[in-house]
Parts: structure tokens; sequence; C-alpha cells
């Protein structure tokens, strides 16, 4: 969905800036019939229902809202901050400029996606008739951040075919396929997955697996900040099938690989002044903005390489894809200031 808010009077000439954000939320957790509430948060653990608590100990950035509003759900859904949160921030900012015509602005773009979490957001994306020099998404997470780098992605799909026999005469037969399938698992670098990496630290991640004695798949994320190490990655899964297929016959194991998308820097750095703008725009809100690598992609890295430079500014939502997300109150009013802040600058 695209829609436009024209110029002030004299501005324009003014290039225009767009605004976006995606209408989908994660299918990682239930998403349907979001209970959520606000509660002031006065430190110590924080009960969601009579059996899910998000505790302290475990989620520290708790440590940061004692005596914050915080939107949280009953424990049984994700709250959806990734991305309802970011339609929430632009659309504000936008009914405040409309009401205050004397903020002068150039031509604003906002173009809502669908499909982001599963990677297709920008598949179908306008950027010609959005008609944005450059853009934002408003998709990030806590309060402060600013994102203009991200993993190169791909998904992996690992394809065992095995030989099933009856289990009583199979010696020497039966080629199981889940067996193979763990044993390729197992070939994959036990340090290299989410639970043991962070900050610029690639990883991968088996994220689904199902078969029986014929035939068995392992579905993987690839993800790493270094494109080299990216490609290496993706190298090191067809080295491991080439293993197995000598040890047990050409054709047991396919690996096909698919490229998501690509770190944005390099796209970004050519337009260093989106971040200072950024920068800026947060400040004047009383934010302290940080920079930091995103561990995960947005639409932003996809319209980066189809000609809209577009790093990521966070909504202020924290655990996204899970029931212990939450958001503070505060922060979707803030960075709807810091939109405002952000087009209005001149």
């Amino acid at each position: 969905v695209y829609g436009w808010l024209p110029a002030t009077p004299g501005c324009e000439g003014v290039p225009c800036v767009g605004l976006i954000a995606h209408m989908d939320t994660s299918p990682d957790a239930p998403g349907a019939n979001v209970r959520a509430r606000v509660c002031r948060y006065e430190g110590g653990d924080l009960p969601l229902s009579d059996t899910v608590v998000m505790r302290a100990a475990e989620f520290e950035s708790l440590s940061r809202q004692v005596g914050e509003e915080l939107i949280v759900t009953d424990g049984t859904t994700l709250l959806g901050a990734d991305d309802k949160a970011g339609i929430a921030e632009i659309f504000t900012a936008l009914e405040y400029l409309i009401a205050h015509p004397e903020l002068p602005h150039g031509r604003i773009a906002v173009g809502i996606t669908p499909d982001e979490e599963v990677g297709d957001g920008a598949e179908h994306f306008d950027v010609e008739g959005f008609g944005a020099a450059v853009a934002y998404t408003v998709d990030g997470g806590e309060l402060g951040e600013i994102e203009y780098e991200n993993f190169n992605a791909a998904n992996a799909g690992v394809f065992v075919r095995g030989v099933n026999i009856h289990p009583g005469s199979a010696k020497n037969k039966m080629k199981n396929a889940l067996l193979i399938a763990l044993e390729y698992a197992g070939l994959l670098p036990p340090a290299e997955t989410p639970a043991h990496t962070e900050g610029y630290e690639g990883f991968y991640h088996l994220h689904d697996m199902k078969g029986n004695e014929t035939e068995a798949e392992l579905h993987y994320l690839i993800r790493d900040h270094d494109r080299a190490k990216f490609e290496a990655r993706k190298q090191f899964l067809a080295q491991a099938a080439a293993f197995l297929n000598q040890k047990y016959g050409a054709g047991t194991v396919e690996v096909v690989v698919k490229d998501s998308y690509y770190n944005m820097k390099e796209q970004i750095e050519p337009h260093m002044y989106l971040i200072l703008r950024a920068r800026a725009a947060m400040e004047a809100a009383g934010i302290t903005p940080v920079e930091v690598p995103i561990r995960g992609g947005t639409d932003g890295a996809r319209l980066s390489y189809m000609g809209l430079p577009c790093p990521n500014l966070c909504t202020g939502g924290v655990n996204f894809h899970g029931v212990h997300e939450y958001i503070p109150a505060a922060a979707l009013n803030q960075m709807a200031q810091v939109l405002v802040n952000l087009v209005t600058a001149q």
C-alpha cells in the first residue's frame, strides 16, 4: 500500500523521503487474538499470566524499564510490535504533520509492505512509482537503535534420499535417510548457531526438519555480515553434502541454496547523510542514538539493492517473535516525534 503527503508550500523542490513499515507479524509464535495490556513495571519478574513469567534474570532489558508503562501480552501470543509499532509510529507522525501545517517538509512517501517476515516484503515493491529518493524502514528494536548493517542471508534445503528395507533384512542394505540427515547436521560447527553467536558473528540455523527412512529434509537459515564468510558458509554446506555422497553414494544428499538478501552497508555508505539525519532527529527527541548491526533482515536491505537507499530505525520494541515481546508505551510517541524531526529537517 502506497500513499503520499504533499510537500508544504515552498518545499516542493525538497527530495521526497520515504517511510516504510510492514504489516505482517512473525509466524514463530501465535499472532491471532492478541490480548494486549498496559502495565507499569516496578522491577523484578513480570507475570504475563498465571503460568508465563518474564524473569528479570533472563530478560536483562527489563532493568532499563523500571518505572515505565509497558505494553505486553497475556503470554499466549506475540504482541506484534514487529511491525505494528512501525505502522503506528509512521501514521502518528503523519497525523501530527497534517495538524501542524506550519512545519515545513518535502513530499513524504509511505509504503506498507506484506511478507517481510518470510523475506518477500520487497519482492514487488514499485521503487520508481514510490517516487522517493531515499527512505527509512521503521522496523527495529530498542529505542535509539539505528541500523545500516545487516546479515547477508540465504535459505538452504538439504534433501536426503535413503533406501528403506524391512528392518529384519536391512543389514548392509538400508540407508536410513533420517540418520544420514542427522549425520549431515552433525558436520556443521556446533558453536556456530544462533544460541552461541552475537554481534557480527554468523551462523547456521536449523529451523525445520522432517522425514522417514526413505526421504528426509533439513532446512537452514545461513547468515553472516561478512560477504566472503557468507559465501564460505554456503560452500561448506556443499562440501558436507559431497562428503556424505562419497560415503553413501552419489545423489544421496542434495543441497539447494537460495540467497534472500545482502548486507545493506555497501549501499548506504555512499549516503551516510541518512545516518547523520537519523542521529540528529533522535537527539532532538531526547533519545541517545546507537548504531548496531541487525542480526536479521529487513525490507530496507532488499530495497537498498533495488535503488532505494533505506537504513532501518527502531520502533522501541523488545523480545520480538515470541510471547515475551513488549514495547514501552512512551517509545511509540518518542519514535513518532523522531519521524517528524526526520522529515522536517532541511
